[in-house]
């Protein structure tokens, strides 16, 4: 109700709003990628397998969740920035990873990752086993099986789990503004141009927020549609 719908247009187009939105989605596909190439292997495992240590694993994937974004940020400064236990002997490689758009995704990756591995758990664990080992016995190769038995049976959660997980990196805050700053241009996402606009441009903190609140009423409608055709029954 407080937006002014008549400047809405000239709001999104300025360059402050266009830069946020270019760098949330830039950084939030490629963490969503990375949560989903390096998740999915992880995933299989604990679905698929016990092993001594898979209580430990399960709790150092679940403990981004609840860790506040502050100390997730904390952590990742003190590991990767210039004076860090990694960052330091990186940086005597000419290779910074704190304050740029690396910091962004590392940020984002971390917080939101478990989203995903989580949710391709719980789908990959419901899948009937027994459908695999028919496609086995027919003559399938592991691979074969996995791509077309495995991952079109349990698509709805994993499908699920990458939304939730890509909106979980367009919200990122606390861990990104710790690690990454609030740059203009560089490493300034959707979240940190609406805290400064908060202190500069009302308006465009608005129009900031009008966008996230639309992305995730939109989340929320995929997610709900995707569990639907799971559990077959309506929510």
């Amino acid at each position: 109700m407080r937006i002014d719908w008549m400047q809405l247009g000239e709001t999104v187009g300025s360059p402050g709003v266009t830069q946020a939105l270019r760098i949330s989605m830039v950084t939030t596909l490629i963490a969503t990628t990375l949560a989903v190439l390096l998740g999915t292997p992880l995933a299989y495992v604990l679905a698929r397998h016990q092993f001594r240590g898979r209580n430990l694993i399960d709790t150092l994937i679940d403990l981004p969740i609840v860790l506040p974004p502050a100390v997730a940020g904390i952590a990742l400064l003190i590991t990767f920035g210039r004076r860090g236990l990694v960052g330091a002997p990186l940086a005597t490689l000419g290779i910074t990873l704190s304050f740029t758009e690396i910091a962004v995704i590392m940020a984002q990756c971390f917080v939101a990752a478990p989203y995903f591995v989580k949710a391709a758990t719980a789908g990959l664990s419901g899948v009937d086993r027994e459908l695999e080992q028919a496609a086995a016995l027919d003559g399938a190769s592991g691979w074969q099986v996995f791509a077309l038995i495995t991952v079109p049976l349990a698509w709805p959660v994993l499908f699920s789990g990458v939304v939730m997980t890509w909106a979980r990196a367009l919200g990122e805050f606390g861990a990104t503004i710790i690690f990454a700053g609030n740059l203009p241009g560089r490493t300034q996402t959707m979240p940190l141009a609406i805290y400064l606009g908060f202190e500069r441009n009302l308006n465009q903190a608005l129009t900031l927020a009008v966008i996230l609140l639309v992305i995730s009423f939109g989340v929320l409608a995929l997610v709900k549609v995707g569990l639907k055709q799971r559990v077959g029954v309506k929510l």
